[in-house]
């Protein structure tokens, strides 16, 4: 895709975007909340995040830092009370951990989601926009499109692309629909190679789905949209922008994203019940400048 087409995509996108404080989120009312947790039916809960890794690997060059503070290890005396207290620090947006990217994450063309001035990030952290606009946690509808499922291979392979087509395929496939205010989920299978293969350098390549599958998101009213991977694909579909799913999904769409998930644990479990939605819940923590958090969105069958 070339630069002048991309632009093109994203004037159209951005023209459809839901407006309001809270981007897309604002898709996601109180009747849709209501009515997603008629989802809840054996009441099974599993995690859609990896564990928080604190070694360095070839895409994990900042690890996330973890430490005892307390008790000191020349501690003697093993009588009375005492606390074990600990010290955590990350790179929120790294290639490794499952975080959640806020609206202030992407700037582009001097400018934030909804023509918010780049200027409102500043040293001390974003002034708007941040990820403080999902304090109340994002609750709703989730589902799971499972594109190395549809292809019938383990996983897709860095460098592949997601295609809308492909998203509606999923749909048919699985017997399940994609409306309003969903939380969308696209599993390529990146985790699942990261395991079996080893780790690589996933910022030069990787996996993600193709600028023109926003098309898709934009058509169905997504709230949010979350992938095992960094939702883009490396190297870039679109010459002279590294990351252009984040520009369409978060800046024109007002779209928050998650990276690097996991849907490992949760397949198992929409074989076994032969669906694809489920309730879920994403509390990301209360960071009030922040352009984004670490989180542990939870899947409830």
């Amino acid at each position: 895709m070339s630069q002048d087409e991309f632009r093109v995509l994203y004037e159209q996108l951005r023209g459809r975007a839901p407006g309001g404080a809270r981007g897309a989120l604002d898709t996601v009312t109180p009747e849709r909340i209501r009515v997603a947790a008629a989802e809840v039916r054996t009441g099974r809960t599993v995690t859609l995040a990896a564990p928080v890794e604190t070694e360095p690997g070839p895409d994990n060059p900042q690890p996330a830092g973890h430490r005892l503070t307390s008790p000191p290890e020349e501690e003697a005396d093993p009588r009375g009370l005492h606390f074990a207290t600990d010290r955590f620090s990350m790179n929120v947006h790294g290639d490794a951990d499952s975080h959640l990217d806020a609206l202030c994450h992407v700037v582009y063309d001097g400018t934030l989601y909804g023509g918010v001035p780049a200027a409102t990030l500043t040293p001390a952290g974003a002034t708007a926009l941040s990820v403080e606009l999902a304090r109340d946690g994002i609750v709703g509808r989730g589902v799971l499109l499972d594109i190395p499922r549809l292809r019938d291979v383990p996983w897709l392979e860095p460098g592949d692309q997601v295609t809308a087509a492909e998203l509606v395929a999923a749909e048919e496939a699985q017997q399940v629909r994609v409306g309003a205010g969903d939380l969308l989920f696209v599993r390529v299978g990146h985790r699942r190679r990261r395991v079996e293969s080893g780790a690589w350098d996933a910022a030069h390549a990787r996996a993600g789905l193709h600028p023109t599958a926003m098309e898709f998101l934009a058509d169905r009213r997504v709230a949010v949209l979350g992938s095992d991977s960094n939702n883009d694909s490396a190297p870039s579909a679109v010459d002279g922008v590294a990351f252009p799913v984040h520009v369409l999904a978060v800046h024109a769409l007002g779209l928050h994203l998650l990276d690097y998930l996991q849907f490992e644990d949760l397949v198992p479990l929409c074989v076994q019940e032969r669906r694809w939605s489920f309730f879920c819940v994403i509390a990301p923590l209360r960071l009030p400048s922040a352009t984004g958090s670490p989180v542990n969105p939870i899947a409830v069958l």
